[in-house]
């Protein structure tokens, strides 16, 4: 029992440790006048490479795993069956391929996940990092508007007053900002709307690759790719060339941006990781953001999806406490009451929508559409 304890918590301090480590370091990338360079379309251009090239090495070495798994069954008649069955951690990576007719159908999808991450990347840039959960908290209030507009569903008097805490929590947070920037401002709540309709557009695409979490990732990152190039060439043009014998000779600069890319893989694709009912319930976070990750999956395999909600709030709090503390953010009473009542009314969120579907009736067949909108949570990066 304590040796289950002592790895729950390993688990929990990993994910804190890397979804805390990747704000921070986007923060760096995306304000930092010795580190970063003021184009954060590149940033976030880089970080979505780097995410494409895990996952194709992930394929290949997947595939060689799999052939060697499969010499040594084949050359071994005696061996074990269940070990031979048994999947490796390999067995989860497909070979990434990459089809235009597939990539075609993905398109839409790939269009709102650039509109997610950029956005998502301009808030940290421009508001200070404490505020940052506040100014993205409204993904919950955009789902269940979807919800309501798209398929008339019914919203109950418990469900309205979550939003209520969260929406007043946001103008609170607004009020009490010292720094406030109504472009980052603007950006979060941007953000949190595109991540509303990529959890929607997510849903819909997964049946085209084979309902491949995995194959989804390539695709959306090779596409951001292609998607990112002209805005790069038509925005940040001479930011680039201005950061060519300054940042980009930088070691601390490359090594920086290969970091946060990694870290952007671990915790912002956990939807690449497990099943849909689990993304939908959970939803990572950024990435984001905009990317959850394996030590995300790990937390909700080391717990449960309740537990993770919980262990994500918290981490939010922490998060945006260290930023008081770390940042020199200054702070006002308004302004960490926001923090607290935001998470405070998401939390209270995920208990309601629990408890709504444990007693509503089970259903028939598939989830239904609006299981899939109501379910969702703010992507926690």
């Amino acid at each position: 029992m304590s040796g289950d304890a002592s790895y729950i918590a390993s688990v929990v301090a990993t994910y804190w440790f890397v979804s805390i480590s990747m704000v921070y370091l986007n923060k760096v990338l995306m304000s930092s006048e010795e580190v970063s360079i003021p184009a954060p379309l590149f940033v976030t251009w880089f970080q979505c490479i780097v995410t494409a090239a895990i996952c194709y090495l992930a394929g290949e070495v997947a595939a060689r795993f799999k052939q060697a798994e499969y010499d040594a069954v084949a050359k071994d008649d005696g061996a074990d069956e269940a070990d031979a069955q048994k999947p490796s951690f390999w067995a989860q990576f497909p070979k990434a391929e990459y089809h235009a007719g597939t990539a075609k159908r993905v398109f839409p999808l790939s269009v709102i996940f650039v509109g997610m991450i950029t956005f998502n990347n301009l808030c940290l840039k421009w508001v200070e990092v404490s505020f940052y959960n506040v100014a993205r908290s409204l993904t919950i209030v955009f789902n269940v508007i979807f919800s309501q507009i798209l398929l008339k569903s019914h919203i109950s008097q418990k469900t309205m007053g979550c939003l209520g805490i969260v929406i007043f929590g946001f103008f609170m947070g607004s009020k009490g900002e010292i720094n406030f920037s109504m472009i980052g401002t603007v950006s979060g709540v941007l953000s949190s709307l595109f991540v509303s309709l990529n959890s929607i557009f997510t849903k819909k695409v997964l049946p085209v690759v084979d309902n491949d979490h995995w194959k989804l990732t390539f695709y959306n990152n090779i596409n951001a790719c292609c998607l990112f190039l002209p805005l790069i060439i038509v925005f940040e043009r001479d930011a680039i060339f201005a950061a060519f014998g300054k940042q980009f000779s930088s070691g601390i600069f490359w090594s920086a941006m290969m970091v946060a890319g990694f870290f952007g893989f671990s915790i912002g694709m956990f939807k690449n990781l497990v099943v849909i009912p689990i993304y939908i319930f959970v939803c990572l976070t950024d990435l984001s953001i905009c990317s959850p990750g394996i030590v995300t999956v790990l937390q909700i395999k080391a717990t449960s999806p309740l537990t993770h909600n919980i262990s994500g709030t918290a981490k939010a709090a922490v998060q945006s406490m260290l930023a008081f503390y770390i940042w020199g953010n200054k702070a006002t009473v308004l302004g960490v009451l926001s923090i607290f009542v935001v998470l405070g009314g998401s939390l209270l969120y995920t208990f309601v929508k629990m408890e709504e579907n444990r007693k509503a009736p089970p259903p028939q067949s598939s989830p239904t559409k609006q299981e899939d909108l109501e379910m969702q949570k703010p992507l926690r990066s």
